[in-house]
């Protein structure tokens, strides 16, 4: 070979293996053997924990070892949004769709005769299509009604609590006060005031069981805490533990929890092929006092569009794909984790039904700086009241500060908003009269999408479930019989 062919061959070579290395980092699952098992994807998805309730977030009055270490493992996403409330914010990780699309706009409470279509596509029934066992632990909340519940929903097993734990309701057959607790599709007893201390161990025993017993195959486990959600009652071994009253009491055995999960990982030696997203539904409930959390440097709390309302302590972790210690700043949420567990497991979602997700894999592995999505949007209800770009963030429409807590003087009138959050983080300073380009640009972004799926007459909005017979859960009539069922759903496929 002469001189100039073997350059040529070299320089060749070097161009595919940098094709090579390219495409291994782009997708997780290239240069694997074609029957090496998938990977695994945990969802850890807390209640009412705020922006500053974690140390890897900032917190110091309770502790938090092993979130900490997860961060020093794993990435910190620092501009990742969720919803003001409970219900809207598991529609959204659910399905990758704002709950305006989905007609889940608020909070379901018990009995009721709406909850998640069960014709939408859910992230359990996307994982199912590629073969993954499925399995939801802790607070549903799109629905208790039985064609609304997890299995459902695409999920092979479900344990937990149909709503929040303030919902408390009495069983017509025991006599009994409490939150129902349900194992796969039954009843299995009324949970009442202190007895909601065992809870957290409860379903992270149930968690790390459905991990052992799914390992030689790949699984999605969404684990959807309860805690810190008021009534707060932490567990035995954590009462008293914290600097920081019962309120962080919990937070530490929610950070047991996750700890727990991780060492089971790291025990079946599942680390370096499981992805685990640890984030929470929305800001803390700010008027519970010494019971709520701290959104930290943000304005704003739970039921807010403000950014203490919806954006989210989280931290992703794998082993040997996301590096230690990184930091990603661009925009994502839970609409993103259902497109994102897919290319995890080596698929793309279809393009109908239409989704507002998008993956947000190669954020995570370090291979995109940017976000996938144009925008992203604030609803409350069906009412859209600000949209984010970049830094920029215009809120069109008054904002209270926090469920039970009305819009102060500088929040209320109609005129738009402009904040820079890359300036401050705390939304305090508008700066519409300075960039009224930028403000024209984000009122177009949110007056398409506000005609798409918010207001009275949105061109694209889907339907929510409806039951027929709606009734309140009760035990059920004898061991191992099914919650009945009378459904009446409209499709939206």
């Amino acid at each position: 070979m002469s001189v100039l062919g073997f350059l040529r061959s070299g320089m060749i070579m070097k161009s595919f293996l940098r094709i090579l290395t390219l495409a291994l980092l782009l997708d997780p699952l290239a240069g694997r053997g074609a029957d090496a098992p998938k990977p695994n994807v945990v969802v850890i998805f807390i209640d009412d924990m705020g922006y500053g309730d974690i140390g890897p977030f900032g917190a110091t009055k309770q502790k938090t070892p092993n979130l900490d270490r997860m961060a020093r493992e794993g990435m910190k996403l620092t501009s990742f949004y969720a919803a003001p409330v409970c219900s809207v914010s598991r529609a959204q990780l659910l399905t990758g769709c704002y709950g305006a699309r989905v007609s889940v706009p608020g909070v379901f409470g018990p009995g009721g005769k709406q909850g998640l279509n069960p014709a939408e596509f859910t992230i359990a029934e996307r994982m199912k299509e590629r073969g993954y066992a499925t399995m939801c632990v802790g607070k549903w909340h799109v629905g208790d009604q039985p064609e609304f519940l997890p299995m459902r929903q695409g999920f092979d097993h479900y344990f937990g609590f149909p709503y929040s734990n303030d919902m408390q309701t009495k069983s017509a057959k025991s006599g009994v006060r409490g939150v129902p607790l349900v194992r796969d599709d039954r009843v299995l007893e009324f949970v009442a005031d202190e007895a909601q201390s065992g809870i957290v161990e409860r379903y992270t025993d149930a968690a790390v069981q459905f991990i052992r017993e799914s390992k030689e195959r790949p699984f999605l486990l969404y684990l959807a805490h309860t805690a810190v959600h008021t009534p707060i009652h932490p567990g035995a071994k954590f009462a008293g533990k914290s600097d920081n009253g019962r309120f962080g009491d919990w937070v530490e055995e929610v950070d047991w929890s996750a700890g727990r999960v991780l060492d089971t990982l790291r025990e079946l030696k599942l680390d370096g092929r499981t992805l685990v997203i640890f984030t929470s539904d929305n800001g803390p409930w700010l008027i519970k006092g010494a019971d709520a959390g701290s959104a930290g440097p943000l304005r704003g709390g739970k039921g807010s569009t403000w950014e203490g309302g919806m954006r989210e302590p989280t931290i992703a972790w794998w082993p040997g794909k996301i590096a230690p210690g990184s930091v990603c700043d661009a925009v994502a949420g839970t609409i993103d984790l259902l497109p994102t567990a897919v290319a995890v497991a080596g698929g793309t979602v279809p393009a109908e039904p239409v989704i507002d997700g998008r993956n947000i894999l190669p954020l995570l592995l370090g291979t995109a700086k940017e976000s996938p999505r144009e925008a992203h949007y604030y609803f409350q209800n069906y009412n859209l009241q600000a949209v984010r770009q970049g830094p920029w963030k215009l809120a069109i429409a008054p904002q209270h500060e926090t469920m039970g807590k009305p819009a102060l003087p500088d929040a209320t009138g109609r005129a738009p908003r402009l904040y820079n959050l890359d300036a401050e983080i705390g939304e305090q300073t508008n700066v519409a009269e300075k960039h009224p380009d930028i403000v024209a640009r984000l009122q177009a972004l949110a007056a398409k999408m506000e005609a798409e799926i918010g207001g009275p007459t949105p061109s694209a909005r889907r339907p929510a479930g409806t039951a027929a017979n709606p009734k309140k859960l009760d035990l059920s009539e004898e061991p191992g019989a099914p919650v009945k069922s009378d459904a009446n759903t409209p499709s939206a496929r």
